[in-house]
C-alpha cells in the first residue's frame, strides 16, 4: 500500500518539475487567480478527466463531478458550484459531459440493489421512464445504455436551464449550455447539439420572472 501511495507523491514532484522546466513562472502565475470560461459538470468516473480529454491547462475549466453527471435541483453542492462559476467567475459555457459505458447509467437500467446510491440513480430512472418507448425499442442492452446516457445528458442540460442561477444570468448576459458524451473506447467527444442560450428554450411553467 505504501508504494502505491508514494507513487502519487512522486508523480506530483515530477509534475511540478516539468511545469517549472517549461515555464519557471508557471505556478506563480497560476496562484494569482483563475478566470475559466467553462464550467464542466461531469461524471466521477476516473477515466474521464476534464482537462486531459479537452487538452486544456489548469485554470481553464472549473469542474464539478458526481455519479452520472446529474443536475439535481436539491443538490446544494452542485448549486453552490454553479452559482460561484456563473456569478463570480463569469463562465460563458456550461458543459454537461456524460460518457458511454457509465456505471451509474448501467446500474439505473437494472433492478439490483446497490445501496445508498440507488436513491441518487432514481433520477436516471426518471429519465428512462420519460423515454421508455424509445429505449425499449432498442433490443441491444449496450446500445440502450448508450442512448440513455445521451438522453440523461440532455435532461441534465434542461435541468440547468430551469435553475434560478442560469435564468438570472440570462437576463444580463450570454451563457451557453452544452451537452456532450465522451467515448472512453475512442477518446472522442460527441456534441449532442442541445445548446440552450436563453429563457425561450424552457417550458413556460419553469420560466421565472
Amino acid at each position: 500500500m505504501k508504494a502505491s501511495y508514494n507513487r502519487l507523491i512522486e508523480g506530483n514532484k515530477k509534475f511540478a518539475a516539468s511545469k517549472k522546466f517549461g515555464d519557471p513562472e508557471y505556478f506563480k502565475k497560476l496562484s494569482l487567480g483563475q478566470k475559466p470560461d467553462y464550467l464542466w459538470i461531469g461524471c466521477s468516473d476516473s477515466r474521464v478527466p476534464a482537462n486531459e480529454i479537452t487538452g486544456t491547462e489548469s485554470g481553464e475549466i472549473f469542474v464539478h463531478r458526481n455519479i452520472a453527471n446529474l443536475v439535481v435541483h436539491t443538490d446544494m453542492n452542485l448549486l453552490s458550484v454553479l452559482e460561484y462559476a456563473v456569478k463570480f467567475l463569469n463562465v460563458r459555457h456550461i458543459i454537461v459531459c456524460g460518457h458511454y459505458g457509465c456505471g451509474g447509467v448501467n446500474a439505473a437500467i437494472g433492478n439490483d440493489l446497490h445501496g445508498l446510491v440507488d436513491n441518487w440513480l432514481r433520477n436516471i430512472k426518471d429519465v428512462y421512464i420519460k423515454n421508455q418507448q424509445e429505449l425499449e425499442a432498442i433490443s441491444n442492452i449496450d446500445k440502450r445504455s448508450d442512448r440513455l446516457t445521451e438522453l440523461n445528458v440532455i435532461e441534465q442540460v434542461r435541468n440547468l436551464a430551469k435553475t434560478t442561477i442560469v435564468q438570472e444570468a440570462w437576463k444580463t448576459r450570454e451563457l451557453y449550455l452544452h451537452g456532450w458524451v465522451y467515448g472512453i473506447n475512442s477518446g472522442l467527444i460527441t456534441d449532442l447539439c442541445v445548446i440552450k442560450t436563453g429563457i425561450e428554450n424552457i417550458e413556460p411553467i419553469y420560466k421565472l420572472s
